[in-house]
């Protein structure tokens, strides 16, 4: 008899349903919180490659080259943006192919934080190559 009277009565099912969906909707809010910092920190990646690329071809007739690496990296470390915490890694400019094929390629790489409400995630790794073509 109070099998069956606990089975029937209904007091109470709304915050069980409440318990078990608030977990899954707050794991999709952090889900897509994540994913836009990802794509924020993408964009900033691939805006700094972009702007230390048009700095490589820039050429400069009283020198007869292209700027120095030095001024192509601290264009690429100015121009980040939407990188907060991780660890950004010093551009690598490649300069081997210039003499014989005239193009440099220039690398970044970023590794981009995951942060959950009570642990910390995974960090992803951004990195991303271009190569430029130079004035030989």
């Amino acid at each position: 008899m109070t099998w069956t009277r606990i089975f029937r009565d209904r007091k109470g099912s709304a915050a069980i349903e409440f318990a078990i969906a608030v977990p899954v909707l707050v794991s999709f809010i952090v889900g897509i919180i994540q994913t836009s910092v990802y794509l924020q920190a993408n964009a900033g990646v691939q805006h700094a490659l972009g702007e230390g690329a048009r700095v490589a071809t820039i050429y400069d007739p009283t020198t007869g080259s292209r700027p120095p690496d030095e001024v192509i990296s601290e264009t690429i470390v100015n121009s980040k943006f939407g990188i907060r915490g991780g660890d950004w890694h010093e551009p690598v400019i490649d300069s081997t192919n210039e003499a014989s094929d005239g193009y440099i390629d220039i690398t970044v790489q970023y590794d981009v934080p995951t942060d959950f409400f009570f642990f910390p995630g995974p960090a992803i790794t951004l990195q991303r190559t271009k190569r430029v073509f130079t004035q030989a």
